[in-house]
Order: C-alpha cells, then sequence, then structure tokens
C-alpha cells in the first residue's frame, strides 16, 4: 500500500516540489523518514503519531516508511507534518488517494491534531495555483495563501479531524478571504516634525523620488536617523505586484503572523553589531537576511564605520545586482534585494569635527582615520553624500514646517508616475521603474544633456576622478533633479540642463571635492 501527497521545498524564493510517499508493508513496527530530513521532519513521526492518536485512529502494527522524493534534496521545516499525517491516512484506506494527488499540502501539527501556522505559504500557494493543484494549510494562513488568486482552491482547516471530515465530505470549509496586513513595529517620522535641516530634506526627496542611496554625515543630535526615519512615509505605497514580493519574502521569513499580504514599504535599521548572514543572508537553514527583507522598501545603517568591514563590502553585489546570492557547497540560494540604502555617520568617533569649541585634540587625524573605515567602492554607490550640520537653537525654537509628508508623499508620487510612463515607453524591463534602476543602453536613452550640461559633467568628473559608475549615478542623479523640476513647473523636461548637473554634483562634494 503506498500513497502520495504533493508538498513543496523552499530554495530561497524558489519553490520546488517533494512528493511525500507512504509505504506500509510487512514487517516489525517501525516508523522511518527518508529522503535527506532535518531535525525537525525527522521529529515529525512523533507529532503525527500523537495527533491519530488524539483523534482515536491507531497506527497499523507495521512498518511504516515515509520517502521524502527527490531523496538528494535536504528538507527543512516542519510543515511536512500534515502532508506525511494525510500520506499515512491515505495508506490506511482512511481517505481517497487519488483526491489528494491534486493537492498541495503544508502545516505543523500539534500533539492534539490542531492544525498549526508554518512559513512560506503565499509562495507554495502560488506554485500550487501555477500547477493546477488545490492548497491543504492551516487556517491561521488561509487569509495569506487567498492572495495567490480567486481560481486556486484553499482548504484551511483548524484542526486534523475538520480537514478528514472536508475531504470525505462530511462537512464542508469555507474558503478563506484575503487580509491585509497592518502596518507593523516602525511608524515613519513626519517631515513636518523635524525642524531645520532643508538641505537635508531637500536631499530626502530627491533620494525618494528616484531611489538613489544616501548617505549622511553630522554630528551626533544633528537629526539623521529622524530624516531616515521619515523616509517611508514620503515614499509612495507598494504596487500590487510589490506588495506581492515583499509578502513572498516576509513568509519565508516567518513574518506574516496574521497572514495578510504587506501593504506598507519595509523600513529596516539593523544594529552595527550584526552579522554578515543577518545582514546579507545566510545560517544553516540560508534564511533571508536584512537586505532581502528591506526589499522595495528602505535599509537603514545607522553609525555605519561601526558595522564590521566584511559586511560593508558585503554590500556592493546587492547593490548592483539588487539580489542576494548564498553560495553553499550543497545549494545556491537567491533572494531578492532591491532595496535603497540609507546610511548615517559621525564625522569622526567624537563626532564634532569641524566644530572649534568641541572637536578633540586629535582632529582632523581622528576624521580621516574614521572615515576611511567606509572603503572607496562603498562609497561609490551611495548617489547622494550631504552634510547634516548641527541643528541651531533659531531652529528648534521656531514653528513646525507647515509642509508634512502627505504634502511630499504626492509630488513624489507624481515623480515616480513620469519615470514609470517613461520607461514602459521604451520597453524597460518590468523590475526597472526608477531612475536608480537604469542602466547601460537604457540609460543612455533618458540622460540626453545638453552640451553645456555635458561639459561641466565631463570637466568635474576628470578634476575629481569620478569612477565610470560614479559618473553613470550623476547622470541618474541629474535625471531625477531634471522630474522633479518637470513636475514642479508642469512641464516636460527631456534634456538634463546645466544647473541639474550642478546640483548632482553638489551632493558629492564630502567624499569629492571638486
Amino acid at each position: 500500500m503506498v500513497a502520495s501527497i504533493n508538498t513543496v521545498s523552499f530554495q530561497g524564493i524558489d519553490v520546488h516540489p517533494v512528493d511525500v510517499q507512504v509505504q506500509i508493508s510487512n514487517g516489525l513496527p517501525a516508523f522511518t523518514i527518508v529522503g535527506l530530513p532535518d531535525k525537525a521532519v525527522a521529529e515529525s513521526k512523533e507529532r503525527v503519531r500523537a495527533a491519530l492518536h488524539a483523534l482515536g485512529i491507531s497506527m497499523p502494527p507495521k512498518r511504516l516508511t515515509i520517502n521524502l522524493a527527490p531523496a538528494d534534496i535536504s528538507k527543512e521545516g516542519s510543515h511536512y507534518d500534515l502532508p506525511i499525517a494525510l500520506g499515512v491516512l491515505a495508506a490506511m484506506d482512511v481517505l481517497p488517494k487519488e483526491e489528494l494527488r491534486k493537492m498541495t499540502v503544508l502545516g505543523e501539527l500539534s500533539l492534539d491534531a490542531t492544525i498549526r501556522a508554518v512559513t512560506g505559504i503565499l509562495p507554495a500557494a502560488i506554485y500550487a495555483a501555477g500547477n493546477d493543484n488545490a492548497l491543504i494549510c492551516p487556517s491561521d494562513c488561509g487569509g495569506e495563501a487567498a492572495w495567490a488568486g480567486d481560481h486556486l482552491s484553499i482548504i484551511a482547516a483548524t484542526n486534523l479531524l475538520e480537514l478528514i471530515n472536508h475531504i470525505r465530505g462530511q462537512a464542508t470549509l469555507p474558503r478563506p478571504s484575503p487580509k491585509l496586513q497592518e502596518q507593523q513595529g516602525h511608524k515613519p517620522t513626519d517631515l513636518s516634525d523635524i525642524k531645520g535641516q532643508e538641505s537635508a530634506k531637500r536631499a530626502l526627496e530627491l533620494a525618494a523620488s528616484g531611489g538613489h542611496n544616501m548617505l549622511m554625515i553630522g554630528p551626533p543630535g544633528s537629526g539623521k536617523s529622524m530624516l531616515a526615519s521619515a523616509l517611508p512615509g514620503i515614499l509612495p505605497p507598494l504596487s500590487a505586484r510589490e506588495a506581492l514580493e515583499v509578502s513572498m519574502i516576509q513568509s519565508l521569513a516567518g513574518n506574516l503572523p496574521e497572514g495578510g499580504l504587506v501593504k506598507t514599504r519595509p523600513f529596516r535599521d539593523p544594529h552595527h553589531s550584526a552579522s554578515l548572514p543577518a545582514l546579507i543572508g545566510g545560517g544553516h537553514k540560508v534564511r533571508p537576511g536584512e537586505i532581502s527583507l528591506a526589499h522595495n522598501g528602505v535599509l537603514f545603517l545607522d553609525e555605519l564605520p561601526e558595522f564590521s568591514r566584511s559586511s560593508l563590502e558585503a554590500l556592493r553585489q546587492p547593490l548592483e545586482t539588487r539580489q542576494a546570492l548564498i553560495a553553499r557547497a550543497n545549494q545556491h540560494v537567491r533572494y531578492p534585494a532591491r532595496f535603497q540604502l540609507i546610511a548615517a555617520m559621525n564625522p569622526c568617533r567624537c563626532g564634532h569635527l569641524g566644530t572649534n569649541e568641541m572637536e578633540c585634540t586629535k582632529a582632523p587625524r581622528c576624521g580621516s582615520d574614521y572615515q576611511s573605515k567606509i572603503s572607496g567602492p562603498v562609497l561609490d554607490r551611495m548617489d547622494i553624500q550631504i552634510d547634516v550640520p548641527a541643528i541651531s537653537i533659531a531652529d528648534l525654537s521656531a514653528p513646525k514646517s507647515p509642509e508634512t509628508s502627505e504634502v511630499v508623499r504626492a509630488r513624489i508620487q507624481a515623480v515616480h508616475t513620469l519615470q514609470n510612463k517613461r520607461f514602459k515607453a521604451l520597453n524597460a524591463p518590468e523590475h526597472i521603474s526608477l531612475n536608480a534602476h537604469a542602466d547601460g543602453a537604457l540609460l543612455e536613452k533618458i540622460t540626453a544633456l545638453e552640451p553645456q550640461a555635458a561639459e561641466l559633467l565631463n570637466r568635474a568628473a576628470t578634476q575629481a576622478k569620478l569612477s565610470a559608475r560614479g559618473y553613470h549615478r550623476m547622470l541618474k542623479l541629474a535625471r531625477t533633479i531634471a522630474d522633479m523640476q518637470s513636475i514642479a513647473e508642469n512641464r516636460t523636461i527631456e534634456v538634463i540642463e546645466k544647473k541639474q548637473i550642478a546640483e548632482a554634483l553638489s551632493y558629492r562634494r564630502l567624499i569629492l571635492p571638486i
């Protein structure tokens, strides 16, 4: 007697089918799981045995063998409990084998036969929908699975008894409705609450308009963290495609406790003691790192020089490729990582370089030593590098600015719409929607320069010894400045002008003085 149940394994964001084969044969009573199971999968036999016992179902006194095929792929996670239990029931002729073959099953079992939530339901549901399978999942995950499409048949059960009765036609479980997850954790700062720092606010709006990376350098208490915290509040909401991408990653990471789709842009601000695997991704089970959890959102690195050098250097490739590729001896895992990097740092270790009354006795040597912790290639990937000076007492006592985050977000939304239309007209790939994402021939098409602008950029690039990457990033930044001016003046600026190149160059003055 052999029964087969469909389930999945995860390698990064990629979903691979797994066939759970259950055989009951004569021999000494035994319960064996083969097919490279990890500890959680190997222990599932005890959970399955206890769950069936809770329903009054005894295991047959025979040899029970579970094969997880293909046998050469490592199986990890507790979501194999439910397919194994259904496979055992099908092999015992309690459930119909043929009907179960058309279903993809995930779920963890408690000892009392309750079906507990598991990670990865959304990508598994999308896989099931693409293969014309139904999906069996825990009831807590039903709202998450429902986002895979109305055509997907979903059976979301609270316990094993409900599921058995539904499959046998003795009861009916309603199809779950899709849910949205309310914002959790980070609450953006409103721009009107930040006093002074008008130049920094302009740079922040520019970064948000084009998806550019930004580095802020200033003394302690100048408002760098508040500015970074305000960025998610001025970014437009996620599109349907972006929300689905973000939710898939959050699902794999186990960050969708309510089973809903994420509707807000991620904001991740890891502590500077974060390890390289925590930042990039990895570990024993190759989990997504902070750069992937910030996909389609913001990654804020405060106290940038205090991060380990290896962690910062590991950011170089993901910033270019927009994905995290984690190589192991037995597997290669890919996670998307299209994030906007915002970093902040003090000008020196004491934080008061340039302030004669407060700077330490080691100035200016302490400043150069401290800033040299950030390598040239990392700095070269920061489109905007600005000085954030200390706030004056006059600014602190001034009334709040009337320009709120909502007002700024409307302007940024208009700039995003302009860029999206331009890239669609050029038949750009779907993932390229902002100026910072453009490259190669596409960049040349959107960055036509007037003669005076080209002369200024070439002269400045020669004097400052800009790299090819730095040169192209200046072009992207100037294009965004022109787009912001187009929206503000209600006119189309197709050719980049000299003043836009000048402003773009001014944002490199801290690291590459001209």
